[in-house]
């Protein structure tokens, strides 16, 4: 299936333009999402996220001052961030793009030759309707996991959630065609169907409304929750501490003409991972961290390993 028929692909990518002391090593180039809270953020004069962090602490690794290429990502069903990625990188805006999901689909070499940049930091007029040649996307070993969450709201604060079978008898939300909604759909033959609650992607009204008691719980990716807690820190959402068994390893992407730079970042990585630093990075954001699990690459049919 192409990623163009994935809306919830949408919901987990990035690209940025920022950058660390000059060496005599040339920058690490980094496109980075403008408006993903808690991964990358650049609204003015304000940068920030977990993904920035990582970025910067894999230039230090190298011995590299980071630049970031900031790019605009618009989660709708015209977005292909698969696409916009590889454009990105073929285009030699960047050499890497971080915050990327490491789903099989989304890597190697797409089905088609060509495809337009997303709007990005700096872009001209010619830009927006250039096209460029498309590479094959290869990715580097992922750096943190990304799960899907359960979140009680007030009303049932207390209950006790160890697996989707729990949230019989409660009320559930979910944005209609994201990944969460596929899950929930497809669990137990559509035993929750009838609880369910469909709410429309991108007006950030799913948490708010699991606040106002519209619903009882809302199954949503624990950044979410983590940066409407961040942003509302007396809200009355308690989290679950439950993840679903299926979730995505976020990673970087570059092209498969620079196996020499994803070796080296994957060292970097490597390092990050072994010595702890991943999590203070994320605490620092006010992002829950989650370490990565195997296998790295998610494989599909992901909707067969749903009814599992």
């Amino acid at each position: 299936m192409s990623p163009r028929h994935k809306p919830w692909l949408a919901a987990v990518f990035l690209l940025a333009g920022s950058a660390v002391p000059a060496t005599a090593q040339p920058a690490l180039k980094v496109c980075l999402s403008d408006d993903i809270p808690l991964y990358s953020v650049h609204h003015g004069t304000v940068a920030n996220g977990f993904d920035l962090a990582v970025a910067g602490a894999i230039a230090k690794s190298l011995n590299r001052p980071l630049a970031v290429q900031w790019f605009e990502n618009k989660l709708d069903e015209s977005t292909n961030m698969t696409l916009d990625a590889n454009a990105l990188l073929s285009a030699g805006l960047c050499n890497l793009v971080g915050g990327f999901p490491l789903i099989k689909d989304a890597l190697g070499k797409p089905g088609v030759e060509t495809a337009r940049l997303p709007d990005y930091e700096g872009a001209g007029r010619p830009d927006r309707t250039r096209r460029v040649t498309l590479g094959t996307l290869i990715a580097t070993r992922p750096y943190h996991r990304a799960p899907l969450t359960i979140v009680l709201g007030p009303a049932k604060a207390a209950a006790h959630i160890s697996s989707l079978a729990d949230l019989d008898g409660l009320s559930i939300g979910v944005e209609g065609g994201s990944f969460a909604d596929a899950v929930l759909m497809s669990f137990g033959d559509g035993r929750l169907v009838e609880r369910i609650t469909h709410v429309v992607p991108g007006r950030g009204t799913l948490l708010p409304g699991l606040e106002n008691g519209e619903y009882d719980t809302v199954m949503v990716d624990l950044r979410r929750l983590d940066a409407y807690r961040a942003q509302h820190p007396d809200t009355r959402l308690v989290a679950s501490g439950y993840y679903y068994r299926i979730g995505f390893n976020m990673g970087l992407v570059g092209l498969a003409t620079d196996t020499a730079l994803i070796d080296q970042v994957n060292g970097a990585i490597g390092d990050l991972l072994a010595s702890g630093s991943l999590p203070a990075l994320a605490q620092a954001e006010s992002l829950t961290y989650i370490p990565p699990l195997e296998p790295a690459v998610l494989e599909p049919p992901l909707l067969t390993a749903l009814r599992d």
